[in-house]
């Protein structure tokens, strides 16, 4: 059995890659990525000493995609980090060169809500074509509807209140999510890449205790030291708070200012979708495909404290 694995240069690609280095021999897998030659040569060198096969596979290249996929059963295909028709585009062409290439089974990660009516978040529209696209091909699958990241909440939403005199602005009201670390989804995703789930079956993978921003902020000030203050927002006020610290508004803009990868419209409307309470769906299927129950936010703080650590460091040192 040949496993692929795509997006090996990626943060959740890249987990994927490491637990399926762990669970199988490396001549069992391929891993790709859209420049191989960006990943890092000791961790190339470690791949390929292991047995594991890196080849190129770029999204907007089916041809290639379909050399690079070639010998292999089973993939694991990570979502574009575009948004909009041309991520659409660029999952066809993987799907049609998964096919193409006979590879027999497709494991997609998609985003909670694409199932559900009523959700309207930016990415959803990316979403839905594609899991139709891939329930239309012929192929089997298992399609992850990945709940929003902790670690996003725990980095990126921590550097922009940094960046506004520690105003953490959201739109997300008092809403609750459960919230998903990459670690479990990586987990998830291994498990069905080895065959451990039901095929042509969804999965929601979420953690277990829905958490609000607030509760976030207030978890993160009380281990920093430093006094953020949680700011509720309307949709146009967390649109301008997101606008003047240089986001923009899509993944086709310039991000030349920009301190973090996303776009205003993706993080308005998931922030909406908290406050409207629809990011709060509880499922098992994290404990039910890996044997261990999902990460909670707190599990995460202290791995991920050098980020308000640093900045206590360069504020003592300026004073």
């Amino acid at each position: 059995m040949k496993y692929i694995v795509t997006g090996a240069d990626g943060q959740l690609g890249g987990r994927v890659a490491e637990n399926m280095l762990n669970s199988v021999s490396g001549d069992q897998l391929i891993f790709t990525a859209p420049d191989p030659s960006r990943i890092p040569t000791e961790k190339q060198q470690r791949w390929l000493d292991a047995g594991v096969e890196l080849r190129k596979a770029d999204y907007n290249d089916k041809n290639g995609m379909i050399a690079a996929f070639t010998g292999g059963d089973r993939i694991f295909f990570v979502s574009s980090i575009i948004n909009g028709p041309k991520r659409v585009a660029q999952h066809k062409n993987v799907i049609d060169a998964i096919k193409a290439a006979g590879v027999s089974h497709l494991t997609y990660t998609s985003f909670v809500g694409a199932n559900r009516p009523g959700y309207h978040q930016y990415v959803l529209e990316d979403h839905r074509p594609t899991e139709k696209y891939i329930k239309s091909s012929g192929l089997k699958y298992n399609i992850m509807r990945n709940n929003l990241y902790m670690e996003n909440y725990v980095t990126v939403s921590v550097i922009l209140a940094m960046l506004s005199n520690n105003v953490w602005g959201t739109n997300a009201g008092e809403g609750k999510a459960t919230f998903i670390a990459k670690d479990d989804s990586a987990r998830v995703a291994a498990a069905l890449l080895l065959g451990k789930g039901t095929d042509n079956q969804d999965y929601d993978i979420t953690s277990l205790n829905p958490v609000s921003e607030r509760d976030i902020c207030e978890m993160i000030a009380q281990k920093s030291g430093i006094s953020f203050k949680y700011q509720a927002m309307n949709d146009t006020e967390f649109h301008d708070y997101l606008t003047n610290l240089g986001i923009p508004e899509t993944t086709d803009g310039d991000y030349s200012r920009s301190p973090v990868p996303f776009c205003t419209n993706d993080m308005v409307t998931n922030e909406k979708g908290i406050a409207q309470s629809q990011m709060a769906v509880i499922s098992h299927d994290v404990e039910k495909l890996t044997g261990h129950k999902p990460l909670e936010v707190q599990d995460l703080l202290e791995k991920y404290s050098y980020v308000w650590k640093e900045k206590l460091t360069s504020s003592r040192q300026i004073h």
